[in-house]
């Protein structure tokens, strides 16, 4: 994924020490504080996607990996809350309103959407493309802002869809802005869950990893989609607070590498520099 082009790096570059293959975790004795009914039933409600309207048990049995049986219980426990729907006509299930409650107080909180929201349209509309602001869940990112430009030709994703962590541009900029220890966890994670394709993955990580250290941003160049190209940022507004990545990316025969590394790169930064700023973030301890 490494593509060449000369320009000097950015002031955000850091240097990351090589990481090697992550060793397998040994076996630790069962956390006792771990409510693992607690912890089925939120893994029922992460089945549902952007752009799912209705799940039915057998879906979310077959997503979430729990037997048929198990799902039926939880299924009613949380439309008895409140955190699920049930849709009589069809037999399937709807996100309720308790978890748009939830969502919608965690998404009020974030004031970095609003500040962030003009910038990240300037860029959209400069690059004819889409920026995003995302934040990690499990080994995927969440966006939790779009922008997009009046072209017809950017992606059709919307705040809530789900990108992997592995493979696009936003996720290997979290990979490069976590510290070498939950990076090397997260890479155990990865490697986990896609055995056959490890090795193809880890040279695109590694690309990304020492990409950021020459430009300052992680690319992901027809890998998450062969024909989406785009490049990412990551930084944190506070040392309590999670860290953020913003992409801009698109139609791959829209947005070359050498127009977002060359013309896209230093607006990206710029953007980030500017919240920084804006939220008082002390760069040294953030």
């Amino acid at each position: 994924m490494t593509h060449k082009l000369e320009t000097q790096s950015s002031a955000r570059t850091a240097t990351l020490s090589p990481i090697a293959t992550p060793a397998r975790p040994p076996k630790t004795k069962e956390d006792r504080h771990f409510v693992s009914a607690l912890a089925r039933g939120l893994k029922v409600l992460t089945c549902f996607r952007s752009g799912d309207e209705l799940l039915g048990n057998h879906e979310l049995a077959r997503r979430s990996g729990l037997p048929k049986s198990t799902i039926s219980r939880l299924t009613y426990t949380l439309t008895k809350l409140g955190y699920l729907h049930f849709a009589q006509e069809s037999v399937k299930y709807r996100l309720g309103t308790a978890t748009l409650a939830l969502g919608s107080a965690m998404l009020a909180r974030m004031d970095i959407r609003r500040l962030a929201r003009p910038m990240m349209q300037e860029l959209a509309d400069f690059s004819r493309a889409m920026v995003s602001l995302g934040v990690r869940e499990r080994l995927n990112l969440i966006y939790i802002e779009n922008c997009r430009s009046q072209s017809a030709l950017t992606l059709s994703l919307d705040v809530g869809s789900r990108i992997p962590l592995a493979t696009t541009a936003m996720g290997r900029a979290y990979l490069a802005a976590v510290s070498d220890t939950e990076r090397a966890d997260l890479l155990d994670q990865i490697r986990a869950q896609d055995e056959a394709n490890w090795p193809k993955i880890r040279t695109g990580i590694d690309d990304a990893l020492e990409q950021f250290q020459r430009y300052g941003c992680c690319g992901s160049f027809g890998e998450w989609q062969k024909d989406v190209n785009a490049i990412a940022v990551a930084f944190r507004v506070g040392n309590d607070s999670p860290i953020l990545s913003i992409n801009c990316g698109g139609p791959a025969f829209n947005l070359s590498p050498e127009f977002l590394l060359g013309e896209v790169r230093p607006r990206l930064i710029e953007i980030v520099k500017n919240l920084e700023m804006s939220l008082g973030v002390d760069r040294a301890s953030a």
